[in-house]
């Protein structure tokens, strides 16, 4: 079961359609109860994820997610992997900024999505998707 996530294993699922950014957000505050991080910073996480999914389905035409507990020596947390083979981000440094929306919304999705995890690294390529990779860890 999903709580039972031991250190270095992981959940992947599939983002295809609406009802998977709801399970994808299932999915992390599980992770995250039994993590045991703060429900402050599992409020994070989820909302995170959240927009991270849906970026994945809406800009990336659907791809994946995979959930790990990790663990640094010091704490444990989480790791979250988006991965979509859509077209990619053209101009990233403008993609990070607040405000900058291709979408229509508020433009807060992937720049608010960095601001609420402890790690944020992203990989994309015109033509070949984007992969990010967010990691929250215990306090």
């Amino acid at each position: 079961m999903t709580a039972g996530l031991e250190t270095g294993q992981t959940q992947t699922q599939t983002i295809a359609a609406d009802e998977d950014v709801v399970r994808v957000r299932q999915l992390v505050r599980t992770v995250a109860v039994a993590v045991k991080l703060s429900l402050v910073d599992q409020t994070k996480l989820v909302t995170a994820a959240s927009e991270l999914a849906r970026n994945t389905l809406v800009y990336g035409g659907g791809g994946s997610v995979s959930v790990a507990v990790v663990d640094n020596g010091r704490r444990r947390g989480i790791q979250i992997v988006f991965a979509d083979d859509g077209p990619g981000i053209t101009d990233l440094d403008l993609a990070l900024t607040d405000g900058y929306t291709t979408g229509g919304g508020l433009g807060l999705g992937l720049s608010g999505a960095r601001r609420l995890v402890d790690e944020f690294d992203i990989e994309t390529a015109v033509g070949r998707g984007t992969r990010v990779t967010v990691t929250k860890w215990s306090r």
